[in-house]
């Protein structure tokens, strides 16, 4: 392979061969130095680039370029199948086809003596290291199995209804199984009463009437206990209980003391925290800088409860916490990474109580960055455990007993050095989305009493700014001491998705016109132009959808949506185990006692625990998502026939998905049963388009429907529309439309499976609740 051409610039082969050579770890930079580039040969190596990636040769992740399609030394990864000499095969679990092509295999290899935990099979979900191939295998990658995350699932679940003789039927859970009932014979029930959650083997599929099923396990029951998140639980393996070494290491712990730390006991520290919360990790101070240089400035105390110190690496507490990852927040419950003990108990800063903690004290400018900051492994005491509508009536000028008496010492300078704060943050200006949350407040009974949109007050935005602060702050000092970490990343949007966005924003006139590096700033103009416009909440999900979704790294590429270059979760070591590895990465950096990250840590196993709490992450995010799925089904199911508001929320090939004004319940319409005449899906337009009308039903667009089906154990809803399409703009009525189908073509149906682009994945419900956030 020649190296150079005659003119002594780099060979674009040599270029993609150094690239592979080195996946994940190179930037432009690297590349002008390995190939002896100045200065002024830089302009040309980058159109290179450009050019390479516009050709889908090398793809970027942030500042970081790789090889197409390349995966990273470290991946979760499904086993699907066997090779033709019985080998095993697996797929990476988290893959974009649309934007990477098809998944790559990857052969399993195990070793003549696999470790415990490692043996595996067709169906499980596991933890591999990988590496590339030889040309002549199969496969393009071989793995090993570090560890087996989840088995194959072989039962069914769903919930069991009782008839008259004694047998039963089996309900599933599934949105995609919903209707598709099984029979149980009583013998087969294993004593199930109706309403129990149950787990079934398949025992006989007939040519008519429905299949039938056995139960294998009763796992509780929703008649008595009024528990929907019990079924998600139980769909997605979410650890319920401690095991019992766990439990002995929480009854053996003993409060903080002051030995070893700094006194901040008298620091009038305050939580502020919503109404509801049990526990209380973090706990912010402000007052004015006293130093004349920094006049007009202020210090902010950020402190944490001090996780590390009661979890120690190795032991049973740490490894029941990394197998959760995280917490998961129902509406009926919580599911903790850490016994009550720990996080609603020794680490949570209740007022009034010594507390043992990790603080950050940060020095902030008159212009709100950031100056200067240290960590501290204190004893600290809050002053006061507030709500987010406490304090703010307080600011407001409508405090209660609680926040009347701190309102000038505490409350007035915290929110100054907001103000600060938030100088910094419009200069910085992160992505700037507006998506409001909604919220499901329950009966006693833990049926759905009202859903909620709450209203974001600067309380909110201001321990939300001090704790992405306290985080970068994190980051930062861990790099300055050369440490292994886990980061939160956010990559750019990829070429693709902001090339469809552009397309998307043609048909509205937009321009979207990308010079130079890819910033949120471009987003959020394009935001700032469609606000207050009927269209805005379509634009939004649009830009939502560009974005990549965040995740755990050992490797930093930065975090786009809050344009940060580097960034690490600190703020919560009790519902997530980033921020556990951070702190004892910091406790070891700055010598501050027990509780440290190993000395023998790797960047290869923190590679590994952050691809698992990636994934714990995510399972967390769709088991919360479908519960409430499941509530707002229950609670629409006895108004079959009654017509609500809505807005399209999806558009794809199988139909229409609206998302209902009053309670965010999110429901199908089936192509079928949109009229007379055949639609296209318009993938640019993000639409379903009548091929003889012009009719136009489109992501965003305001509908009346009528409920005319709920299946609240599968949480899915179905929609019949009432709202005749928009007419598409005259002369570009059928730009980017595929051709009107033949005769035979069944009305209200989008194209046939042949019809579709080359390349693409099926089209699915669109993802929900994607993350970039903190």
């Amino acid at each position: 392979m020649k190296r150079k051409h005659d003119n002594g610039f780099p060979a674009r082969d040599a270029i993609v061969a150094f690239i592979r050579a080195q996946p994940g770890k190179i930037g432009t930079s690297e590349i002008a130095r390995e190939f002896g580039l100045k200065n002024a040969d830089r302009a040309e190596l980058k159109r290179i680039l450009r050019e390479l990636a516009d050709e889908g040769t090398i793809a970027k992740r942030g500042r970081k370029i790789h090889e197409t399609a390349v995966l990273p030394p470290t991946v979760i990864a499904d086993i699907t199948g066997r090779d033709a000499d019985g080998e095993l095969l697996a797929s990476p679990t988290e893959w974009d086809e649309e934007e990477s092509g098809a998944a790559p295999k990857i052969r399993i290899e195990f070793p003549r003596r696999p470790q415990p935990g490692t043996t595996a099979g067709v169906g499980d979900r596991v933890l591999l290291r990988i590496e590339e191939a030889d040309e002549t295998e199969a496969a393009p990658y071989r793995g090993r199995v570090i560890k087996v995350i989840d088995h194959a699932k072989a039962r069914l679940l769903g919930i069991f209804r009782r008839l008259p003789d004694g047998g039963g039927r089996l309900v599933p859970i599934d949105k995609k199984q919903a209707g598709r009932e099984l029979n149980i014979a009583k013998a087969d029930s294993l004593g199930a009463e109706d309403g129990d959650l149950v787990s079934v083997d398949l025992v006989r599929t007939r040519g008519y009437g429905l299949a039938s099923a056995k139960v294998k396990e009763r796992l509780g029951s929703l008649a008595s206990e009024k528990a929907v998140s019990l079924i998600a639980i139980h769909a997605h393996e979410i650890p319920q209980a401690f095991s019992p070494s766990a439990l002995r290491e929480t009854e053996a712990a003993k409060p903080a003391m002051l030995e070893g730390r700094e006194d901040w006991r008298d620091v009038p520290l305050v939580t502020i925290d919503p109404p509801d919360a049990k526990d209380h990790d973090d706990a912010v101070h402000a007052e004015p800088d006293p130093d004349p240089n920094n006049k007009g400035g202020y210090i902010v105390h950020v402190a944490i409860a001090d996780v590390a110190f009661y979890v120690r690496p190795g032991s049973a507490l740490d490894r029941d916490a990394l197998t959760r990852g995280n917490s998961v927040y129902f509406p009926d419950r919580v599911v903790p990474m850490l016994p009550e003990r720990i996080s609603n108990d020794l680490c949570s800063l209740v007022p009034g109580e010594p507390r043992g903690a990790l603080a950050v004290r940060m020095v902030i400018g008159s212009d709100g960055r950031k100056r200067s900051h240290s960590f501290h492994r204190v004893l600290m005491r809050s002053a006061a455990k507030l709500a987010y509508a406490q304090a703010q009536a307080a600011i407001d000028g409508r405090p209660d007993d609680t926040p009347g008496p701190l309102l000038d010492p505490i409350l007035k300078p915290l929110y100054a050095a907001y103000e600060l704060v938030k100088l910094a943050r419009h200069e910085r200006d992160p992505l700037d989305l507006d998506l409001p949350e909604r919220k499901i407040l329950l009966k006693p009974d833990g049926t759905v009493d009202r859903v909620i949109v709450p209203e974001r007050l600067d309380a909110h935005k201001l321990i939300e700014e001090f704790m992405i602060l306290a985080n970068v702050a994190a980051a930062e000092m861990l790099e300055k001491k050369g440490l292994p970490l886990i980061y939160r990343v956010h990559d750019e949007p990829t070429q693709e998705k902001v090339h469809n966005l552009q397309e998307f924003l043609k048909t509205l006139d937009m321009p979207f016109a990308k010079t130079g590096a890819l910033r949120p700033a471009l987003f959020n103009r394009v935001l700032a132009q469609v606000k207050g416009e009927d269209y805005e909440p379509l634009v939004n999900e649009v830009v939502l959808r560009s974005q990549a979704q965040a995740e755990y790294s050992a490797e930093n590429y930065g975090h786009f949506g809050l344009n940060l270059r580097r960034y690490a979760h600190f703020t919560s070591p009790i519902r997530r185990y980033a921020d556990l590895v951070v702190h004892r990465a910091l406790i070891r950096a700055l010598g501050l006692g027990e509780g440290a990250l190993p000395q023998e840590e790797t960047l290869e196993h923190l590679s590994e625990i952050a691809a698992q709490i990636s994934v714990t992450e995510r399972r967390a995010m769709k088991a919360e998502r479908e519960t409430a799925d499941r509530l707002i089904a229950h609670f629409l199911a006895d108004k079959i026939g009654a017509t609500f508001q809505g807005r399209i929320s999806g558009v794809t090939r199988a139909g229409l998905f609206v998302k209902l004004d009053d309670t965010g319940a999110d429901g199908l319409i089936p192509i079928r049963t949109l009229g007379t005449e055949y639609y296209n899906y318009d993938e640019t337009r993000h639409a379903l388009v009548g091929s003889r009308s012009g009719a136009m039903h489109r992501l965003g667009d305001v509908v009346d429907v009528r409920l005319v089906e709920a299946a609240p154990v599968a949480g899915a809803l179905r929609f019949e529309l009432l709202s005749e399409g928009t007419m598409a703009p005259r002369g570009r009525k059928r730009d980017g439309f595929r051709a009107a189908p033949d005769a035979k073509a069944h009305p209200g149906r989008s194209a046939r499976k042949k019809d579709r682009k080359p390349g693409k994945a099926k089209s699915g419900k669109p993802k929900r609740g994607q993350s970039w956030k903190r």
